[in-house]
């Protein structure tokens, strides 16, 4: 009899035992929120800002595989779409104008263009869950000293001198229509010839002489590493290019703590601060993540 006591109890400590450690392993599963997949672009301000986006998320308990270097705009845009890509950077007026393929505005205003954007992502089930706070606008550069020496300071300017011109630019800008093409029928400009590259080799062009002309990134130190001069767009055919995070609405919904998350970024950033931002990444050769996670401590967003 003792002895079937005896078992009765294990057996009731047992059951107890395993009902209290129920809790702890729904605990370590919500640890745990899920994958987020990040993409960027071609270029080192999109690397750095997926690295942010993924430090962030990975706060809040999320896997986090980061893209860099993913593909164009359309690639990350499409990922986004199809489920592949939850959330990446991307720019206001590009947006605009390769994506939703809204007309050009008479004179471009960068609320009118938010608007616009917002609105019409919104109804493609893709949300922006932060405004960052600056922007990496297009823009041609010439050196420095050929624009002294030919008394060059707006596109404008370049009429005379473009037949002769070689131009480097982005994988995109050559195509794009709120790009080259339209620089070239609003100011009537004709170049030699078009070298579309990687931003890095393109830099890299205009520094060994190898090109004459590049369509710059205003965020972008090497514009003063190099000794270029941003050629004023006297006609505004440039879009404005405020950055953003935008992410799939379908993942935002199933996922509001991610979206919170980024939204602590909104208005964060300013230009001088991601030109520094890049400046580390470009001349001081260090690493996308490492910038972006000493960036998020230094400001108080991240424990060291």
């Amino acid at each position: 009899m003792n002895i079937k006591i005896l078992l009765a109890t294990f057996v009731v400590l047992a059951v107890i035992l395993s009902g209290c450690t129920e809790p702890a392993s729904d605990e370590t599963a919500d640890a745990v929120k899920g994958e987020v997949v990040i993409g960027s672009k071609l270029f080192q301000e999109s690397y750095i800002l997926a690295h942010m986006a993924g430090i962030m998320l990975e706060e809040e308990g999320y896997e986090v595989d980061v893209k860099e270097g993913l593909g164009g705009t359309l690639v990350n845009y499409e990922g986004l779409k199809q489920g592949t890509v939850d959330v990446y950077a991307e720019y206001t007026g590009t947006a605009y104008s390769q994506i939703l393929k809204e007309p050009a505005l008479e004179v471009w205003d960068p609320e009118v263009v938010y608007q616009v954007t917002e609105e019409g992502l919104n109804a493609d089930g893709v949300v922006i869950v932060a405004d960052l706070g600056f922007e990496d606008a297009y823009a041609l550069a010439v050196k420095e000293q050929w624009a002294d020496e030919n008394n060059v300071v707006t596109i404008s300017d370049l009429e005379g001198y473009s037949t002769e011109m070689i131009v480097g630019t982005d994988p995109e800008f050559a195509q794009r229509e709120d790009g080259l093409p339209r620089i070239n029928e609003l100011y009537g400009l004709e170049f030699m010839e078009v070298k579309p590259t990687v931003a890095n080799i393109m830099y890299e062009a205009i520094k060994n002489d190898e090109v004459d002309i590049v369509s710059a990134y205003t965020t972008d130190t090497r514009n003063e590493v190099f000794d270029l001069r941003i050629l004023n767009d006297d006609k505004n055919a440039l879009p404005p290019y405020d950055a953003i995070f935008v992410m799939s609405a379908e993942f935002a919904e199933e996922n509001p703590d991610a979206a919170t998350a980024l939204g602590k970024l909104n208005g964060q950033i300013d230009t001088d601060t991601m030109r520094s931002l890049n400046y580390q990444f470009d001349v001081e050769k260090r690493d996308a993540e490492d910038i972006a996670r000493e960036y998020l401590v230094d400001n108080g967003f991240i424990e060291a």
